[in-house]
């Protein structure tokens, strides 16, 4: 039996980080991976292929819509190849995964694939596909093994018509109409993929707003941007049933007044969250405890019931976030290493990958009310940007929450061109404990869509604001 300093089980980005770190602070590591390839969700069925299809799809509306205005003629009728598409898609990830194997090997990390569960506190039994068994052995323990998309009790996935996220990466059609349950970031990330490509889509949540988690000024936003794309958006909508009639999709939901509506179409994703992913684990033979919701229950060191058991990323309570994963990943292979990390949960972004991108670090507005918090607001219009007339991406905003007293930032929420990349600027601020004047006195490249975030910390400090 093969013995190891760790074992981590899972390798999504918590977990491939986290042996990566272990192996640097020079541990014996084993990677376990239930899955033929590495990357676990994020790399193969998540974040990497949802934004290679974001971006192909970008491309094409970008040429239907408004080459004609940039004055780029294209001669004959431009067509989707969606088969070409995925085949672009699976490419990329197919190079990020072998990027992993290259970081294993490199890293003289044991990469075992087969379904890991636990014998007993320090013994990890490991089923491969022909339903052979090997044990290991390892002293410590980490469990990443993720999530999964959540259903509702009374939906049928036939993974076909009604599908996952998962399924709605490998399409062989453009849908005519898809009907997305759930107006979170996976749904609207895929639903703008197809209305692109020509779908109608509608998108039915039960919340009073699409992306209720976020700032409700960025929800009300995006709602307005999506309504002049001609997304259908229906908020405040219990859906009660999902039923196939061979080709066709019927939906039922309860709207606010409590009438019934039916929606019809011929695929319907279901995207209602993810759920914490355990099965198979043999959690008992360990001793670990779970929550109510499956969820591995851990302290603030990321340690489980069991001291020599740790976990992280999607598993655990908190934003479920290939990012928020890896910091937990690099935070419990330095804590076993006796070193002293932290972590900044308020500090961890949260992103749309829409165009336009979503973007937001520290608290919202409804918190700090909440919370009781004395607070000034700094707000700046992506239109009022030359960068953004240059290049047609007008829509959106940088809006700051700043400390009345003390100036310090408490919040940036932002929706516009390339908002995924300038969320970085605020956490870094942010981190350091700016204040809107600092980050007011910071020098921003002309033209940038950055300037935005310079003029909303001048809006903040007196209203100082110079382009608007």
């Amino acid at each position: 039996m093969t013995s190891y300093d760790v074992a981590i089980i899972g390798s999504g980005p918590g977990g491939y980080v986290c042996a990566i770190r272990c192996a640097q602070l020079g541990m014996k590591t084993a990677l376990i991976e239930k899955y033929n390839t590495l990357g676990g969700t994020c790399l193969n069925v998540g974040c990497i292929p949802s934004k290679a299809l974001l971006d192909s799809s970008h491309h094409y509306e970008d040429a239907v819509k408004h080459f004609e205005e940039h004055g780029i003629d294209i001669p004959g009728e431009i067509k989707v190849n969606l088969k070409q598409m995925i085949a672009r898609k699976q490419a990329v990830v197919d190079q990020t995964t072998g990027g992993i194997d290259f970081l294993m090997k490199k890293n003289n990390i044991d990469v075992y694939h087969g379904l890991g569960s636990f014998k007993d506190a320090t013994h990890v039994n490991i089923t491969d596909n022909d339903g052979k068994v090997d044990t290991i052995e390892a002293k410590k323990i980490v469990i990443a093994t993720g999530s999964k998309p959540a259903n509702l009790p009374f939906i049928n996935l036939d993974k076909e018509r009604i599908i996952t996220s998962t399924e709605a990466l490998k399409l062989t059609e453009i849908p005519n109409h898809l009907i997305i349950i759930g107006g979170g970031v996976i749904g609207l990330e895929l639903g703008q993929v197809y209305k692109r490509l020509g779908a109608e889509v509608s998108v039915i949540e039960y919340m009073d707003r699409i992306i209720p988690t976020m700032d409700s000024g960025l929800s009300k936003e995006l709602t307005k941007v999506f309504k002049k794309q001609k997304f259908n958006i229906h908020v405040s909508h219990q859906v009660k049933s999902v039923e196939r009639n061979g080709d066709e999709i019927i939906v039922k939901a309860d709207n606010k007044k409590g009438e019934e509506i039916e929606f019809k179409g011929d695929y319907c994703l279901v995207s209602v969250g993810r759920k914490a992913y355990t099965e198979g684990l043999n959690l008992e033979a360990a001793g670990v405890k779970a929550d109510n919701r499956g969820r591995v229950e851990v302290n603030e060191h990321l340690q489980t019931n069991v001291k020599n058991i740790y976990a992280i990323g999607d598993v655990v309570k908190g934003a479920m976030l290939a990012h928020k994963a890896e910091e937990e990943g690099t935070f419990v292979a330095e804590v076993m290493a006796g070193q002293k990390p932290h972590i900044d949960y308020n500090l961890i972004p949260g992103v749309v990958y829409t165009w336009p991108e979503v973007a937001s670090v520290g608290k919202t507005e409804e918190e700090l009310k909440e919370a009781g918090v004395d607070y000034k607001t700094g707000q700046f219009p992506m239109r009022a940007l030359g960068r953004s007339r240059a290049s047609m991406d007008t829509d959106g905003f940088v809006k700051i929450l700043a400390d009345k007293t003390t100036d310090e930032i408490l919040g940036v929420h932002m929706i516009g061109a390339r908002c995924a990349d300038l969320i970085a600027e605020a956490v870094v601020a942010m981190e350091f404990r700016a204040s809107a004047e600092d980050v007011a006195r910071m020098s921003h490249a002309h033209p940038t869509y950055t300037e935005a975030i310079k003029e909303a910390a001048l809006a903040a400090t007196e209203d100082r604001a110079l382009h608007v």
